[in-house]
């Protein structure tokens, strides 16, 4: 599980890439959180924008979604990653209305309290959807793109 999560804009994957070391610090316009499997919450809102319902999928057609979230960079030994959220993924978040991002965060915490219980994280989620889907809405105005680094 990785600790420390960043959702950020990037103006390419190059720039992106260029956070792997020392992250996104305040370069970038970013969400912050922690205590989550990040590729896994991408792949679970992208599920949630193609397939909509307010009950969480069962794990294994979860782990069985694609595409799933793309290596920027891959983690090493240290296990820091960047992770390029997928362009409809992108596109949902800033189109998608209040309702559906409440839906999704209900959604998303259902599932993360039923696998982590007391070790859930004590991030405000539905505040970490509302902060990414605002951070698409920039990347679809801007051309850029919508990435995740994580340690």
């Amino acid at each position: 599980m990785a600790h420390d999560i960043v959702f950020f804009l990037a103006p390419d994957d190059k720039t992106a890439a260029s956070t792997r070391l020392r992250g996104p610090g305040e370069r970038f316009e970013s969400v912050t959180c922690r205590s989550l499997e990040p590729d896994t919450a991408i792949a679970e809102w992208d599920m949630y924008f193609e397939a909509p319902s307010a009950e969480a999928p069962p794990l294994e057609q979860l782990y069985a979604w694609r595409p799933w979230p793309e290596w920027v960079t891959a983690p090493l030994n240290d296990g820091v990653e960047v992770l390029a959220l997928p362009k409809r993924l992108t596109q949902a978040l800033a189109t998608a209305t209040s309702a559906e991002l409440e839906e999704l965060a209900g959604r998303w915490i259902a599932r993360l309290r039923s696998e982590d219980g007391d070790d859930m994280t004590d991030d405000d989620l539905p505040a970490v959807v509302q902060g990414v889907a605002r951070l698409a809405v920039s990347a679809t105005r801007t051309g850029g793109g919508l990435y995740c680094w994580s340690f």
